[in-house]
């Protein structure tokens, strides 16, 4: 832990870092040596704010309106579009509500929505519009989820996602653990989070120390996009999670013009590889409301899902699905 002087005297280093993030575009602009938007007064954020952390922006180029990892977060005037087929609640979120904050859709594993904000807003968010203050309980307040986990036997793992999980503190996120410990059918806890990217000074000795003392086998699903979201830091950290033991997958969501070339996908694959990391899922977009110019169509993704084969061993290929609203299990293509 790295602290530092004043009022923030005994605030962990990521927790300070997420406080600093930008949230405006001209700043994220102006940063990168880019011009500034053209209507600053008319932003298409609509209630969907930008925030982008320090750490994730010294990894865009300079100057290059096209980054891969600027297009993931800047607000785009087609947001504002709503072609047919895209909705608020694309997967069925709303429908798989089985207790404040707790979708149950598949079987044998729920999802517990922990955190209700993340340290990056990716434009594509398949939850940009989920209802967190009425739908997600009180960071504090998981009984009512604990209670009906602990009715049903036949859950085995409990994934912790949001908003993002490792947003909350280590206290917090330690008594969560301790509580689904204490269900004695339970076997994995898996967290879904984006922090070990966008921000690595989150893998910390507390995260490591409250991960080590679960008797749940932890798993972690990071997200990430592009090969240039790895840099010498991220693979630190990482690698720091792998060596506690720690199983490491990584899910990437196909976007237009970020990284719709399999070179770019095998790259990204390889630079994961080196960091420990196994490529999981490869999800085709979901169809969410303001995020349609992101989408690639499914014939393209399996011609380049197909080239990722011809260039890489099986186990760097990460399996090509869509999740459909009311469906079993995510949808292989």
């Amino acid at each position: 832990m790295i602290l530092t002087k004043g009022p923030l005297l005994h605030t962990p280093l990521w927790q300070q870092e997420l406080a600093r993030a930008v949230t405006c575009r001209r700043e994220l602009l102006r940063r990168l040596g880019l011009p500034p938007p053209e209507d600053p007064e008319h932003s298409p954020e609509e209630g969907f704010p930008l925030r982008v952390p320090e750490s994730f922006i010294s990894r865009m180029e300079p100057g290059n309106p096209r980054d891969p990892l600027l297009l993931q977060v800047l607000p785009q005037e087609q947001e504002r579009l709503s072609p047919p087929g895209y909705h608020t609640d694309p997967v069925g979120d709303g429908e798989a509500l089985a207790a404040p904050g707790l979708l149950h859709k598949y079987h044998g594993r729920v999802l517990l929505v922990a955190g209700r904000s993340c340290a990056l807003h990716c434009r594509f968010c398949f939850r940009r519009h989920f209802p967190y203050r009425e739908a997600a309980p009180h960071s504090d307040r998981w009984d009512a989820a604990l209670e009906y986990i602990a009715a049903d036997p036949t859950i085995s793992e409990v994934i912790l996602s949001g908003g993002d999980p490792l947003t909350l503190s280590d206290g917090r996120l330690a008594r969560l653990a301790a509580g689904l410990d204490s269900i004695p059918h339970l076997r994995r806890i898996r967290i879904h989070s984006r922090l070990p990217v966008v921000l690595p000074s989150r893998v910390s000795d507390p995260l490591l120390e409250w991960l080590g003392r679960t008797r749940l086998q932890p798993v972690v699903v990071i997200h990430a996009n592009h090969p240039n979201e790895i840099d010498g830091e991220v693979g630190q950290a990482l690698r720091r999670l792998a060596a506690a033991g720690i199983m490491l997958l990584n899910q990437t969501v196909l976007l237009r013009g970020i990284n719709d070339r399999a070179e770019t996908l095998a790259a990204l694959s390889e630079t994961l590889w080196q960091a420990r990391v196994a490529p999981y899922y490869l999800h085709l977009l979901d169809r969410v409301q303001g995020a349609a110019h992101f989408a690639t169509g499914a014939s393209r993704a399996r011609a380049l899902h197909r080239r990722m084969r011809d260039m890489l061993p099986g186990y760097l290929i990460p399996r090509l699905v869509r999740e459909r609203a009311g469906a079993p299990a995510k949808l292989a293509l």
